[in-house]
C-alpha cells in the first residue's frame, strides 16, 4: 500500500502553554518515579539561577503567548515563599503568564492561610492538591507525610482563597475506602478530581518491596470512581480526570489535544514547533536532563517528529479524551489524510467495539480505553508497513 506525501500543515507557530518542573520534595514517596530529590544547601538557589537562564533561552528561540502555566514536580509548594516568588518573576519577565489558567501543584502539608493568599497574589488561580486519600492508614501505606486532617484543611483553605481546586486520588490501594475518599473530596468542594491507579514502576521502593496491584481491584476502582463521581455531577472527560462543568484542566487539555508547549526546568518535557514544518519534521520533542546535568547547561534528548509520528501521538493522546478527536482537524494540522491513511484500522476497531466513528469524530469506547496502547500500535503498524 502506498500513500501520498503529507500536504502543507496549519500548525499554530505560537507556543501557548508552559510546564515548569520543580524537582524538590520533602521526601520521596515509595511509588514515585518522577525526577525528584530532597533539597540540599545551595541547590535551590542554583536551580533558580539556571531557570532564569533557560527561560530567557526559550523566549529567544520561540514565539510565545501563554494561555496556561503549570508548575509541577516534585513539590512546587515546598519552595520557600521568596523562592517561589523569584521563580514566578523569572517566568513572567521572560515568557509572560497564562491568561486562561495558572496551576500550582501543592502538597497538603505545605498549606496555611497565609501561604494560600500569597500563592493567589502571585497569579496562581488553580491548585492541584496531592490528597491521594482521606484515610490515614492508606496515606501511611503510600508513604505520604500528611494526614487526612491536613488534606481536608488544605483544600478548604485554598477554596477560601478562591482557587479552582483539583484533588488527586490514588486508587486500587490495598484496604483503601474508595467510596469515603471520593465522597469526602466532593464534600470539601473540589471542582476537579484526578484519579490514578496505583502503578508499580521499576526502580521505586514499592517495586523493591514487591508490592503488587490486583488487576480486579484496578478495574473495580476505575469503574467505581466514575460511578460515584457521576452521581455528584462530575463528568469523566479524560481517562483519569473528572470535572464539573467548566472545571477541566485547560493546561492538560493542551497535551491531550496535541498542542505545542514549553518545558522549563530539569527533567521537563516540551513539545515545540520547528521553523519550517514539513515532511521531515513537523514538531520537535525535547526532554531536559536531570538536575545536575541541567545545571551545567547540558542538552537533553531531542526527537524530531514527522507528520505521521505527530498523527499517531495525537491519536494516542486524543483518544484518552471522552469526546475523542476531530480527524478533519488533525488532517489540517498534520497535512496527513488521517481518515484515508488509517481507515482500515479504524473500521476494524469500530467492529470490535473499541472505537466509535461518527462523521469526522473518532473516540474510544470504555472497552477501548483499556486497550488503548494496542489500538495505537495498529495505527503505527500502518506507518511501519509503508517504510518496510
Amino acid at each position: 500500500m502506498t500513500f501520498s506525501a503529507p500536504a502543507p500543515t496549519q500548525l499554530d507557530p505560537v507556543v501557548r502553554h508552559l510546564y515548569v518542573h520543580v524537582p524538590f520534595c520533602p521526601s520521596i514517596c515509595p511509588y514515585c518515579d518522577f525526577h525528584v530529590l530532597t533539597r540540599q544547601a545551595g541547590l535551590v538557589e542554583r536551580y533558580l539561577e539556571r531557570l532564569e537562564q533557560e527561560a530567557a533561552e526559550l523566549a529567544a528561540a520561540y514565539a510565545v503567548d501563554l494561555d496556561t502555566v503549570y508548575l509541577g514536580g516534585g513539590t512546587p509548594s515546598f519552595l520557600r515563599d521568596h523562592e517561589l516568588r523569584a521563580l514566578v518573576e523569572s517566568v513572567q519577565r521572560h515568557l509572560g503568564w497564562g491568561r486562561a489558567e495558572n496551576t500550582l501543584e501543592i502538597n497538603p502539608g505545605t498549606v496555611s492561610t497565609e501561604r494560600a493568599a500569597l500563592w493567589r497574589s502571585l497569579g496562581f488561580d488553580r491548585a492541584s492538591v496531592g490528597v491521594q486519600s482521606l484515610d490515614d492508614a492508606t496515606l501511611k501505606f503510600l508513604g505520604r507525610r500528611h494526614d487526612a486532617r491536613q488534606a481536608r484543611d488544605a483544600v478548604s483553605r485554598l477554596i477560601a482563597q478562591d482557587f479552582r481546586v483539583s484533588g488527586d486520588l490514588i486508587t486500587a490501594v490495598p484496604g483503601q475506602p474508595l467510596d469515603s475518599d471520593i465522597h469526602g473530596l466532593v464534600e470539601l468542594g473540589v471542582g476537579h478530581v484526578s484519579a490514578y491507579t496505583l502503578t508499580i514502576e521499576p526502580g521505586t521502593e514499592f517495586a523493591r518491596r514487591g508490592v503488587q496491584v490486583d488487576e480486579d481491584a484496578e478495574r473495580e476502582g476505575f469503574e467505581r470512581t466514575e460511578e460515584l463521581l457521576a452521581g455528584h455531577g462530575f463528568s469523566r472527560y479524560e481517562v483519569s480526570n473528572y470535572a464539573r462543568a467548566g472545571q477541566e484542566s485547560r493546561h492538560n487539555l493542551s497535551y491531550w489535544q496535541g498542542k505545542t508547549y514549553l518545558g522549563l526546568g530539569p527533567g521537563a518535557a516540551g513539545h515545540y514547533p520547528v521553523p519550517t514544518p514539513g515532511a521531515d519534521a513537523l514538531t520537535l520533542r525535547r526532554t531536559n536532563p536531570h538536575l545536575h546535568d541541567w545545571l551545567v547547561g547540558q542538552q537533553g534528548e531531542t526527537l524530531l517528529v514527522d507528520p505521521h509520528e505527530y498523527v499517531t501521538d495525537a491519536l494516542f493522546m486524543g483518544l484518552r479524551l471522552r469526546r475523542g478527536l476531530d480527524l478533519a482537524d488533525l488532517t489540517r494540522r498534520s497535512g496527513v489524510d488521517v481518515a484515508g491513511r488509517y481507515g482500515l484500522v479504524i473500521e476494524r476497531q469500530v467492529r470490535l467495539g473499541l472505537l466509535e466513528h461518527s462523521g469526522t469524530n473518532l473516540r474510544a469506547t470504555a472497552q477501548g480505553w483499556w486497550v488503548l496502547n494496542r489500538i495505537v500500535r495498529e495505527f503505527m503498524e500502518v506507518d511501519a508497513a509503508e517504510t518496510a
